[in-house]
């Protein structure tokens, strides 16, 4: 360890010691006193060891919101009767963990929150909660739920079995953090406690200890378990189970339970009992759909949990579309209640730091995200196990370069003993995995034997080095612009840089492993080649650089392989991310779906709403469509599915191609804007940021045009007679309308120009998506058609500096707005006309005029949702998403 790393931790400690949070002037006052003891430290060491504390004690954290049904609170009443010492041990391991006091705070009151939904363990007689709790993806949910665990134990939880994922590195990861943030000592060498390693909070306080049947290295075992001879009941600790979601596994725990820890003459059990679901939309939703069948693993939790007399059910997720899904109705004679929320449901919101959807795919986008072109050839979306990887896409080489500068650059800034990690996901076969590792192994090779012999050198003598040159290169083209060191001081870093990457395959089939807390002195420097191991739960350590080929259209899939979120201090702005641009689409697509979710929790918390309710108002999301198709591949008939409009935003990215067609819609232009020059509108008078702007259009324009308007069936969302059935039922609400037709200001070289409407305008240009055919359109890669700020349209200055200032109280560090904000505050709805110019010279004019596409954004609904019927089959699926139908597929 460093003399800078050593004072760190000194200066941390002193500071986590201070009475409230500390000023500027407090954090410069304690490195000024630690000084002393470390004369190495050189004054620029120090001001940047002051600059990393100010940040980190500048993160604060938004309280959590919850729904949640009439309930007897408890744990105020019970607080001075507990012994709270397993979370003291907790919090005092946040606390040395760097977490700010501001951070640990609102931990601390978000899982009393979280606890004290849960039943009274002292409650007598017999009861069973369920609840959830939505988090973001890499965002802290280990640690919450390790903060629920400490308290319910303390509370007098006596059993607590944690269900971590179905695969065995994630269950062997998350063990290891329960030996550090519950259990006290290390696993790995036997559930016995005596004469064990202590790890995180047993280094504080070892007096007591819970008893794990389950260690970091194996999962539950029925003959391990009885070779004990312990009864449950007979202990005087809380006992803890890390198990991965496994058929055999589940099936081996009950039995032992039944068999070894029920009353005498009964099958259940009394002790009080905490089930923690992580990853809670994985495995353990039932997925069969015809009436009175229960998959598996479902019915094995149910089961389970019918076990207890008194139990409690908390599932814990970031993407929770599948669990909201769970019909709440659905009870089986055989193992009882379905696992819907129905109790409560927690929203917790990430600390200002967090680095999440929003800050990769929207206010960083530009710096962060890096487009994939080059891989049909070598790596292309669909293959088959049999592949052969003969070269890796240039794009990926290049990211590996990225990363061997990264790390390079954090060398520069002390980041020594820092974690370093790259992701590449590419495939669900492990024999093409393999074959990818080894690629980039040779390639690791390849860059590490020129900086051997050149990286020592003067800078242009090693520049006659083709590899070097290379570095150099992608040094300049990535990093050029940041405020990093000069590229001699980063050449001098190569070869410690390059020397300590390992490349590793990750998945069930292979001996690597991610064991980071192994590599705590000197830092863990990996390239992890994997597949859905990699996808779902674990955590990449000090990831800077993700490669992404993977395409799925199911949002739970998608945002779980998204292993990039997460906390980046100090090195954020060398993160970089790469993916084919529809991928990004898809991204910004979910993060926004669920932030609407997030915003409609919120809003119903204020009324006082259920989690029935909100249940209720998840399934009539129009994103319902895409959820609803993969749960019914099982059948070809077609499914009614209820969508509400309210607060959304729909548009028609995918058109069709065909010039009839074409023509079809820009007669439909036409005739809108005909009708309402007759209506006395005049569409030149109000010319807005992206357009010219119509106020107070009559609803029987809109409807009529949305009539005539020929809409692709791949644009799921747009099908006329919904929408059209939709305005009928709300023609109240939305008798008036303000119509937008875009164009840009002034003309370009290449610009299209059409004067269809009575007067000159500039065409959108968008690129055709590459799935794009002769019949089909897809409106770019991304399938969006209107530019960010569109809904900003027909509201006054001080509404949209409204909501912008309310943005920004609730996120201070988003750099851009995205235009829910202004749906939130509409009071009339939008419709946007779009006439785009499809292409360029590069890629060809789809014809010599423009295409006609349209958007609509929706007003909040003052009263109850109204909702109109989709129909959904598995042709249409099949038809516009075959590709992605296995994506979800195990890889092991």
């Amino acid at each position: 360890m460093t003399y800078p790393e050593r004072m760190r931790i000194v200066a941390q400690a002193l500071l986590a010691a201070e009475a409230k949070s500390p000023t500027q002037e407090t954090i410069r006052q304690v490195v000024a006193e630690a000084r002393p003891s470390y004369p190495e430290v050189t004054d620029d060491e120090a001001e940047q060891l002051a600059l990393e504390l100010e940040t980190l004690y500048d993160i604060t954290i938004r309280p959590a919101n919850a729904l949640h049904v009439p309930f007897q609170p408890w744990l105020d009443a019970e607080r001075s009767q507990i012994d709270w010492y397993y979370w003291q041990r907790y919090r005092q391991f946040l606390a040395q963990r760097g977490l700010s006091r501001q951070v640990i705070a609102e931990i601390d009151r978000d899982t009393d929150r979280i606890v004290g939904y849960l039943e009274n363990p002292r409650k007598p007689g017999e009861w069973d909660r369920r609840g959830m709790v939505i988090g973001h993806v890499q965002s802290g949910k280990t640690a919450n739920y390790l903060g629920v665990t400490t308290k319910a134990a303390d509370a007098g939880y006596r059993i607590v079995i944690i269900m971590a994922g179905v695969h065995n590195k994630l269950r062997d990861q998350t063990q290891q953090r329960v030996d550090e943030g519950f259990i006290g000592f290390d696993t790995s060498l036997g559930i016995r406690s005596w004469g064990k390693t202590p790890v995180g909070v047993g280094l504080y306080d070892l007096r007591r200890k819970p008893v794990s049947f389950t260690t970091a290295i194996k999962d539950f075992s029925r003959d391990v378990a009885e070779s004990l001879n312990i009864r449950l009941q007979d202990l005087r600790e809380p006992v803890v189970f890390i198990i991965k979601k496994n058929t055999n596994t589940l099936q081996n725990l009950e039995g032992w339970l039944k068999t070894h820890n029920a009353r005498l003459g009964t099958d259940r059990i009394r002790e009080p009992m905490l089930l923690i679901d992580d990853e809670a939309d994985n495995a353990s939703i039932n997925i069969k759909q015809r009436e009175l069948q229960v998959s598996t693993i479902n019915g094995q939790v149910r089961g389970l949990l019918s076990i207890f007399e008194r139990s409690c059910y908390l599932g814990y997720t970031a993407t929770p579309f599948a669990n909201i899904f769970i019909d709440p109705d659905d009870e089986h004679k055989m193992v009882g209640e379905d696992l819907f929320p129905r109790d409560f449901i927690v929203c917790l919101n990430p600390p200002s730091n967090y680095f999440g959807a929003a800050r990769a795919f929207r206010d960083s986008a530009d710096v962060v995200l890096r487009n994939v072109s080059d891989h049909h050839d070598l790596l292309p979306m669909s293959h088959s196990k049999e592949h052969l990887i003969t070269a890796l896409p240039k794009s990926l080489e290049e990211a590996v370069r990225v990363f061997v500068l990264a790390r390079a650059i954090r060398l520069t800034r002390g980041h020594e003993r820092a974690h370093n990690s790259m992701l590449v996901n590419v495939s669900r076969f492990v024999a093409v995995q393999r074959r990818v590792t080894n690629e980039i192994h040779a390639l690791v090779d390849q860059i590490a034997a020129s900086i051997r012999v050149n990286g020592t050198k003067p800078v242009d003598t090693a520049r006659s080095d083709p590899e070097m040159m290379e570095l150099h290169r992608v040094y300049r083209r990535h990093f050029g612009a940041l405020d990093t060191p000069s590229w001699p001081e980063i050449q001098h870093q190569l070869l410690e840089s390059v020397s300590a990457i390992r490349v590793a395959e990750i998945n069930s089939r292979s001996s690597d492993s991610l064991r980071y807390v192994d590599e705590a002195e000197a830092g863990l420097n990996v390239i992890a080649v994997g597949g859905m191991s990699l996808s779902r739960g674990l955590t990449l350590e000090g990831l800077v650089v993700s490669y992404f080929l993977r395409r799925s259209l199911m949002y739970d899939t998608l945002f779980q392989m998204g292993r990039w979120f997460g906390y980046r201090d100090g090195y954020e702005d060398l993160c970089r991310i790469w993916m084919p641009e529809q991928a990004q689409g898809w991204y910004q697509h979910v993060a926004e779906s669920i932030d609407e979710l997030r915003d409609e929790l919120v809003r119903m918390e204020r009324v006082g709403a259920t989690p029935r309710d909100f249940g209720l108002k998840v399934r009539s999301h129009p994103d319902t469509l895409m959820v609803t198709a993969r749960n019914k591949m099982g059948s070809s008939e077609k499914h009614k599915v209820l969508v509400g409009l309210a607060n959304r935003f729909v548009e028609t990215a995918v058109l069709h191609r065909d010039e009839q067609t074409v023509e079809e819609n820009l007669r439909a232009v036409v005739r809108l804007a005909e009708d309402m020059r007759s209506r006395g509108f005049d569409l030149e008078a109000e010319r807005d940021d992206q357009g010219w702007l119509v106020r107070d259009v009559p609803v029987a324009l809109v409807d009529a045009f949305l009539g005539a308007f020929r809409n692709h069936p791949g644009s799921s969302t747009t099908e006329s007679e919904p929408v059209r059935g939709y305005i009928g039922k709300r023609v109240d609400a939305l008798r008036q309308w303000d119509v937008l037709f875009v164009g840009l200001r002034r003309p370009t070289s290449g610009s299209l120009v059409t004067d269809i409407l009575g007067f000159p305008l500039v065409c959108q240009r968008r690129s055709p998506g590459q799935r794009s055919d002769k019949t089909m359109l897809m409106v770019t890669n991304k399938q969006r058609v209107a530019s960010r700020g569109v809904e900003k349209a027909g509201l006054t200055k001080a509404e949209i500096r409204a909501a912008q200032q309310a943005y920004k109280i609730l996120e201070p560090q988003a750099e851009n707005y995205p235009d829910l904000i202004y749906r939130r505050i509409r009071k009339k709805p939008l419709l946007v006309v779009h006439l785009l110019a499809i292409g360029g010279d590069a890629e060809g004019q789809l014809k010599e005029g423009p295409v006609a596409a349209w958007s609509i954004s929706f007003p909040n609904a003052d009263r109850d949702e109204e909702t109109v019927e989709y129909l959904v089959n598995k042709t249409w699926y099949q038809e516009y998403y075959t590709d992605d139908m296995d994506d979800d597929d195990d890889d092991e």
